[in-house]
């Protein structure tokens, strides 16, 4: 299987390394490129992905150890708990401390999950739901309770003294974006104050959607951890962490999508309003500001917002000087769509293991990550830091849901093609042909 799995990595690694091989080199050449290319090339990748990973890919049990399978047979206190009314069972094997079974699930994987986990709060042991690669059922036994070993609770105040040091930290650097130092001119710090608390606030929707979805999911989460860092944009974000697993796909998805979602109810009227107070650069102006200002096309979703916003004025430029509160809005905007990406343990990450399972979803992270590379090197070189940070922070995948067998709503699904939507909407750019029709002032026409 090990062969197998590298096989395919190294199919699905010349797929999507030759585009970008071939649009660099071509590029390097002079030779000019309809800008259509770039998304066509970027959905052919994707449906190379699938085909690949269809039929090789699958769930792994939950415990991600080295296969040990040994002679004798399973023993656990769960083989008392008489599940044959769950689960017919083919075959047992050790795998590390759990005992794996391959057969056939004889309920629905709710209403099996349900069963099973009320069997065995008192054997000493955690059922799992699981797939194979081949999509069949496994029933894993682990030993313990879940959620075990959470660790104590710590108080607030952690927390809170994060949140005061991060709302110095961005008021300083929202300070800086208005052109004042605070360092050296103290009684100007309000000037920082419209973006530090734009951004705080956004940060903090988006966090505390995570927490209060873990919460009325019965999972153990903490408050948030607010990031602060003394340069740059004054804050790396914020966190929170949970201490127990998902129950099961719909748990997973909402605690996924709940933070973006909360985080784009503020970001999106923030980039609104913020844009009416913002400055529209005429082509005359460009060169005095080519470094202090945003093109309106370098995202389809700020070109929408700007235009709502700024109606006919765009059509006198392209590059805008933003107010700290769509600056704010901005980066509240740029924060989610990252997060949204389908790879690893990001929100995106999560929200596509809920939709389409761990197997899929993997394939589907492996295309987005060089889908960002490729933005990277032809859209915005910002983005190579975020592909190296995911790749190597987040990259990997976290424990899958106790029963990740269970099935989403068409309302659940729904709502993901929309976070993904969205995702597409924020770092997608607005083909220069397109300027026109969006009334949009073009200087590459």
């Amino acid at each position: 299987m090990k062969r197998s799995g590298i096989s395919h990595a190294t199919l699905m690694l010349v797929v999507c390394a030759l585009p970008l091989l071939v649009f660099f080199a071509l590029a390097l050449a002079g030779v000019q490129l309809n800008p259509l290319w770039v998304p066509v090339v970027m959905i052919l990748c994707c449906l190379a992905m699938f085909y690949l990973t269809a039929g090789a890919c699958g769930h792994e049990p939950a415990q991600r150890v080295p296969e040990v399978i040994r002679e004798e047979p399973a023993i656990l206190p769960a083989e008392t708990l008489k599940t044959e009314d769950v689960f017919r069972v083919h075959h047992s094997r050790w795998v590390g401390e759990a005992v794996v079974q391959e057969g056939e699930l004889l309920r629905d994987p709710d209403e099996a999950y349900a069963v099973l986990k009320e069997r065995s709060e008192n054997a000493g042991v955690t059922p799992l739901l699981q797939e194979d690669r081949e999509g069949k059922p496994l029933l894993v036994w682990l030993p313990g309770a879940a959620g075990r070993g959470a660790g104590k609770e710590r108080g607030p105040w952690l927390n809170a003294l994060l949140l005061v040091l991060t709302l110095v930290t961005t008021t300083w650097a929202g300070a800086l974006h208005a052109g004042v130092d605070v360092l050296q001119e103290p009684a100007k710090f309000l000037a920082g104050l419209p973006y530090s608390l734009t951004l705080l606030l956004i940060l903090g929707a988006h966090e505390l959607g995570h927490y209060f979805a873990a919460r009325a999911h019965r999972m153990k989460v903490t408050l948030p951890y607010f990031i602060p860092v003394p340069f740059g944009l004054g804050t790396f974000g914020a966190f929170i962490q949970l201490k127990s697993p998902a129950e099961n796909r719909r748990a997973l998805f909402d605690v996924g999508v709940a933070g973006p979602l909360a985080g784009l109810v503020f970001a999106i009227p923030a980039l609104w309003i913020g844009l009416r107070y913002s400055r529209v650069l005429a082509p005359e102006e460009l060169a005095d500001h080519m470094h202090g200002g945003i093109g309106v096309g370098s995202s389809a979703l700020l070109a929408l917002t700007a235009k709502l916003a700024l109606g006919n004025a765009l059509a006198e430029g392209h590059r805008l000087l933003l107010h700290p509160l769509a600056f704010a809005g901005w980066l509240g905007l740029l924060v989610t769509a990252l997060n949204l990406l389908p790879i690893g343990q990001l929100d995106g990450g999560h929200i596509a293991d809920a939709m389409f399972g761990r197997a899929r979803s993997a394939a589907i992270g492996t295309a987005a990550l060089f889908a960002l590379v490729f933005l990277g090197l032809f859209v915005w070189s910002g983005l190579l830091t975020w592909a190296f940070i995911v790749y190597f922070i987040a990259g990997g995948k976290g424990l899958p849901p106790l029963n990740d067998i269970s099935r989403m709503g068409v309302g659940r699904l729904a709502i993901g093609a929309f976070a993904f939507v969205l995702l597409f909407l924020i770092l997608t750019p607005v083909p220069h042909h397109l300027y026109d029709a969006l009334g949009i002032h073009c200087p590459y026409l």
